[in-house]
C-alpha cells in the first residue's frame, strides 16, 4: 500500500507506530499492548517471546475470544465491568469489540448502564484513571496537570462535577466515569487518539446523603461547594488547562441546573468548549429538526416551537433553534427567540416568575401581556393557542403529550412534527406509535431512546433517535483538527446541517430523521469537515495547510482518525523516543 499522502502529519495513523517499550512493560501499556496478536518477529524484538503463549492470533480472532466472555456475563454491569477491564489491557481490542457489536455494546458502556456503574463506583473500584482535582486542595490543580504530559500531549480534557449524572442526579466522585465514558464515546465515533484525552473529575463534594453516609465513598465527605469558591475553583481549572495545554478542547459534562449554562457562558468566548447537555443535545435535536421539515415543506425561519420542559437540555436546544433560525433568516437572535415558547414547572415561562428561574430561562419568558390569564397556561392552552409546527418534550412526564393534545397541534399545521425525547423510555412524552395513530400517521417524529419502526397502513415508518453521540464526536473531531480558537454557533450550525444531510428521510419521507448510530465514524467526518471549512472561513483556525478540496479534505481527516486496528511496530531507544513511544500517554500514563 503506497504511504498516506499526510503521513507526515504528527496525528498520521499510516505506518508504524514507535515504541521504546519491552517485556512486560509492553503489555502493561494498554494502547501498545497487542496481547497474543504481537507476530513472531515482534515477539523476538520487544522480548516477549516467553511471556506470551505460542500461537499468534488475529485481531479477528481476539475479537472472537473477547465476545464470548463477554456474553458469559449475566447482568448489564457484569458486562460493562468487563468491558472496563478489557480496556485496561488491550484498547485496541476493546474499540475494535464495540465497534464489530455496536448496537448490542453502546448501552452497556454508556447509557444506561454506565449510570450504574458510576452510582457504585466507590463500590466497584479497583484501579483509578483519570485525574481527580479536590476543591480542598485547589493548589495542587496546576501539578496535577502537569503530570499529563507537555502541551502538545492532549487534544481533548473531558471534565465534570457531577451534580447531575444521566438522570440519576449527583454522584459526586463517581463522575470521573461519565468523563471517561465520553471520551470513549469520542474515540469510538470520531477517531480522537483514545493516549491523548484527559478525564477529569472535579471533586467540589455532593449532597447526595447516601454517598456521605457510606464509608467506602471514595470522594470529599462534605456538602457540595457553591458560590464564590465554587466559581473560583472553576476558573483556576480552566485556566490552568489553557496555560498547560493551551490547543485542548474542554468538554464539559453533566454539571447541575444552575451551573451547566453559566459556566458555558462564561467561558465560550475565551476558549473552545462544548457542553454536551446544552449544545449535543440542541445539535441532535435541530438536525432531526432540518429533516422534518424538509420532509413537511416548512421553513425554519417561520416555524413556532413549544418546548415543553426548560432544564439543561430543554433550553439547550431551544439555543440551538434560535440560532439556527437567526442564521437561516438573518434575524436577531433576540427576535428569533419570539419563535419559541418553554414552559416548565410554573407553566409557559413569563417575566413575571422573576426569581424563580435560572439565568437561561430568562431568555424565554414572555412578556406576561401575552399572556393576561395566567392561570390557562398548560401545555394543552399554549398548544390551542399557539399553533405550532413543532413540540419537543425533555419535561421527564411520562405521557404528558396526550392524544388531545397531539390531536389539537394536527388541527392547525399538516404535518405536526413532535419529538418526545426524555429519557429513559418509561419517561418519554409518548410513545412513536400513539403519535402516528392519533395523527393518521402525518406526525414527524424522533425520540430521545431506541424505538423499533411502527407499522403504518402496511408500511414500516422510521423511528429516528436523537442520540448526542452522533453529533458531538464530530464538532470535537473537527475542532481538534484544525486547532479552533473558538466554537461558535455558525460552526454548530455547519455541523447541525452536515448531520441532517445524511438523513435517511431526505430521500424516503417514512426512513429516519436522523442517520443510524451504526455509521457514525462516516457521519463524523462529514461534521468535522464543516466545522473545519467554517472555523477557517471565520479565521478561528490555528492549523496550517488544511486542504481546500472537499475530497481532500476528507482524506486528511480520516488520515487523522485513530482506528481499533494493530499498527507495526517501532523499535527506538528511550532516549530518541516522545511520550507516546514511552508509554506514558493518556489517562493511565505515569510520568518516566
Amino acid at each position: 500500500m503506497a504511504p498516506s499522502k499526510f503521513a507526515h502529519l504528527p496525528l498520521a495513523t499510516s505506518g508504524p507506530q514507535e515504541c521504546a517499550l519491552t517485556g512486560k512493560s509492553l503489555l502493561q501499556t494498554p494502547y501498545m499492548n497487542k496481547g497474543t496478536a504481537f507476530t513472531d518477529d515482534e515477539r523476538r524484538e520487544f522480548g516477549l517471546s516467553s511471556l506470551l503463549p505460542a500461537q499468534v492470533n488475529t485481531l479477528e480472532e481476539q475479537v472472537m475470544r473477547a465476545y464470548e466472555q463477554f456474553q458469559t456475563r449475566r447482568t448489564p454491569l457484569g458486562k460493562n465491568t468487563f468491558m472496563t477491564s478489557l480496556k485496561e489491557q488491550n484498547e485496541v481490542l476493546y474499540y475494535r469489540l464495540i465497534q464489530d457489536h455496536l448496537k448490542e455494546m453502546f448501552p452497556i458502556i454508556y447509557t444506561p448502564t454506565e449510570g450504574e456503574a458510576i452510582a457504585k463506583y466507590s463500590r466497584l473500584f479497583r484501579r483509578p484513571e483519570g485525574c481527580f482535582l479536590k476543591i480542598s486542595d485547589p493548589d495542587d490543580i496546576e501539578a496535577a496537570l502537569d503530570q499529563w504530559g507537555s502541551p502538545e500531549d492532549v487534544d481533548i480534557i473531558a471534565c465534570s462535577d457531577g451534580e447531575q449524572i444521566l438522570g440519576i442526579g449527583d454522584q459526586g466522585v463517581g463522575a470521573i466515569l461519565i468523563s471517561i465514558a465520553k471520551l470513549v464515546i469520542y474515540t469510538l465515533c470520531a477517531g480522537i487518539h483514545p493516549n491523548r484525552t484527559l478525564p477529569v473529575v472535579l471533586d467540589v463534594g455532593t449532597d447526595n446523603q447516601e454517598l456521605l453516609d457510606d464509608e467506602l465513598y471514595l470522594g470529599l465527605h462534605q456538602p457540595r461547594a457553591r458560590g464564590p469558591e465554587y466559581d473560583a475553583f472553576i476558573d483556576r481549572f480552566v485556566k490552568a488547562c489553557r496555560k498547560r495545554f493551551p490547543k485542548a478542547y474542554i468538554h464539559f459534562e453533566d454539571f447541575g441546573l444552575r451551573n451547566a449554562r453559566r459556566i458555558l457562558d462564561e467561558y465560550d468566548q475565551e476558549i473552545p468548549c462544548f457542553n454536551d447537555d446544552v449544545q449535543g443535545t440542541g445539535c441532535v435535536t435541530l438536525a432531526a429538526l432540518y429533516a422534518a421539515t424538509h420532509v413537511a415543506g416548512y421553513s425554519l425561519k417561520d416555524l413556532r416551537v413549544v418546548m415543553f420542559g426548560a432544564g439543561t437540555a430543554g433550553i439547550g436546544i431551544s439555543d440551538q433553534i434560535r440560532d439556527a433560525i437567526a442564521v437561516e433568516s438573518e434575524k436577531t437572535r433576540e427576535e428569533a427567540t419570539k419563535q419559541i415558547w418553554c414552559i416548565d414547572k410554573p407553566g409557559l415561562l413569563l417575566q413575571s416568575h422573576g426569581d424563580i428561574l435560572t439565568s437561561a430561562q430568562h431568555d424565554y419568558a414572555r412578556p406576561d401581556s401575552e399572556w393576561p390569564d395566567k392561570r390557562n397556561n398548560s401545555l394543552l392552552d399554549v398548544v390551542r393557542k399557539i399553533k405550532p409546527h413543532v413540540l419537543i418534550g425533555t419535561s421527564t412526564k411520562p405521557g404528558a403529550f396526550t392524544q388531545e393534545v397531539v390531536q389539537e397541534m394536527a388541527k392547525h399545521v399538516e404535518r405536526p412534527i413532535i419529538f418526545p425525547l426524555s429519557n429513559p423510555t418509561r419517561l418519554h412524552e409518548a410513545v412513536p406509535e400513539d403519535l402516528l395513530r392519533w395523527t393518521d400517521g402525518k406526525v414527524l417524529t424522533a425520540t430521545g431512546s431506541p424505538f423499533d419502526p411502527v407499522d403504518v397502513g402496511g408500511k414500516e415508518r422510521e423511528i429516528a433517535e436523537c442520540n448526542n453521540s452522533e453529533v458531538f464526536p464530530g464538532i470535537g473531531l473537527g475542532v481538534v483538527l484544525s486547532r479552533a480558537k473558538l466554537i461558535t454557533p455558525e460552526m454548530l450550525v455547519a455541523a447541525v446541517k452536515a448531520l441532517a444531510a445524511q438523513a435517511p428521510a431526505l430521500e424516503d419521507p417514512d426512513a429516519g430523521l436522523l442517520p443510524d448510530v451504526t455509521n457514525v465514524r462516516e457521519i463524523s467526518v462529514k461534521i468535522a469537515a464543516a466545522v473545519i471549512k467554517q472555523a477557517v472561513q471565520d479565521d478561528l483556525s490555528q492549523e496550517d495547510d488544511i486542504p481546500t478540496d472537499d475530497r481532500e479534505l476528507e482524506v486528511w481527516i480520516r488520515e487523522q482518525m485513530w482506528k481499533a486496528e494493530y499498527r507495526q511496530l517501532k523499535k527506538v531507544s528511550k532516549d530518541e523516543a516522545d511520550r507516546a513511544a514511552l508509554g506514558v500517554m493518556g489517562s493511565k500514563g505515569v510520568m518516566s
